[in-house]
């Protein structure tokens, strides 16, 4: 048992809550998969894929940006909008690592600070 971890989380763990909270919403999880690798869409574009109004596909926006696994940049009126890949797939890694070596009967404590976090808005 790893009583360490009822009392506080590993260092950089806290990003994991916020990660796959963000990822809990299926209208997010279909976001996310509407951006092919080098995408850059708009709010407007975003909108007119769903059924849901402009303010609640920008909620759903923020929430992803929140979490990093979305990066924003604003263009004149418009705000554009890319998947974080490098912070995803370092996230995933990160508790690939974890899950991987507690089943493998490591202690999994290795590597598990969140180092590339990408850059923009």
């Amino acid at each position: 048992m790893k009583i360490e971890y009822a009392r506080s989380l590993p260092e950089g763990w806290g990003k994991f809550a916020h990660f796959f909270s963000a990822l809990g919403d299926p209208t997010r999880q279909k976001i996310l998969l509407v951006f092919e690798r080098d995408d850059e869409i708009c709010v407007n574009e975003i909108t007119r894929l769903f059924e849901l109004s402009r303010p609640a596909i920008s909620h759903h926006l923020k929430v992803l940006r929140n979490a990093e696994l979305l990066l924003s940049e604003k263009r004149g009126k418009e705000v554009y909008y890319r998947v974080n890949y490098p912070y995803c797939a370092e996230v995933l890694k990160l508790v690939h690592h974890f899950v991987a070596d507690t089943a493998n009967g490591e202690d999994g404590s290795g590597p598990i600070a969140i180092r590339n976090r990408g850059t923009g808005g």
